[in-house]
């Protein structure tokens, strides 16, 4: 059973029966229904429904005649807003099961970034148009979140924050000429981590980690698309799951400059949420491409 749904109002679903009826009931009520075929010819259909703004649980399988549905796989799913990235982005599908994910080298993290793929209807229509396949232009990342906490944030000055905005454009070229093959830039970027990791041992000896640390986007676990991460809060609201009732925060947070939406369950959430704060927890990453029209 999906541990997420509990991100979008579920905390009450505590055994796979109950689940079971409920992935029941979309596969025979569904909000949206839509079937294509996958680059193999196979036939794939993903089954909807939303229990509030921006959430839903998606059921992916295959019809396997008029009335009867097999279930393939499900999931909870959160849309975030705005654009995260514009880097290229590669699609793959899981081995174990009909999904897929996004890859993309996104330098401000550091990482590559590997999200759950929300719509794989519209992917695979592309793989298929004879028209020739569009590419992706840009992508929107959002996440679940089973649990985190708020941290308070860390004061810096004027000159501070101007300060921090250089070396992060200065880093930032520094990473895009790195993967252009600059040995330079390979070279300046070490001696900035030397440096960094000696700056980080004299002060970690008279303060906290959460001071010097303000914001930072790592794997997390077994699987690929799971991180541990901390980021300032730019903005928050509070939604409803229409049938548990159950409220949950959307936190659209700045990770290492890269900004996207979390959604939490207000129970697993420790803290109160605010403008300036930060959030520490792991996440479910997600994501849409996005194609020229």
């Amino acid at each position: 059973m999906n541990s997420y749904l509990r991100s979008i109002g579920f905390r009450s679903i505590k055994n796979r029966r109950e689940m079971n009826l409920l992935i029941d009931d979309i596969v025979k009520n569904p909000d949206k229904k839509i079937v294509t075929e996958d680059g193999d010819g196979n036939v794939f259909a993903e089954l909807s429904r939303e229990f509030g703004q921006f959430i839903g649980i998606a059921v992916r399988g295959e019809y396997l005649d008029d009335v009867n549905f097999h279930v393939d796989c499900y999931y909870p799913y959160f849309i975030g807003s705005g654009v995260t990235t514009d880097e290229k982005v590669e699609i793959e599908k899981r081995s174990d099961r009909e999904a897929y994910a996004g890859i993309c080298d996104e330098m401000r993290i550091g990482v590559t970034l590997i999200f759950y793929l929300q719509n794989v209807v519209e992917y695979l229509q592309e793989s298929r148009s004879k028209n020739g396949r569009r590419v992706p232009v840009n992508t929107t990342i959002s996440a679940l979140s089973t649990g985190g906490k708020i941290v308070l944030p860390v004061y810096k000055n004027e000159s501070q924050i101007k300060n921090s905005e250089k070396y992060n454009n200065n880093r930032n070229h520094l990473m895009a000429a790195a993967r252009e093959g600059d040995e330079e830039a390979m070279e300046s970027l070490t001696l900035e981590d030397i440096d960094t990791y000696s700056m980080i041992s004299k002060r970690i000896m008279k303060e906290d980690i959460l001071s010097i640390v303000e914001t930072y986007f790592m794997p997390y676990g077994i699987e690929s698309d799971q991180y541990s991460i901390m980021g300032e809060i730019l903005d928050f609201y509070t939604l409803q799951n229409k049938q548990t009732k159950e409220k949950c925060y959307v936190l659209t947070l700045d990770s290492n400059h890269l900004i996207f939406d979390v959604c939490i369950n207000q129970e697993d959430l420790l803290g109160e949420p605010a403008p300036g704060r930060r959030f520490k927890g792991t996440i479910w990453m997600q994501g849409q491409v996005h194609y020229n029209i």
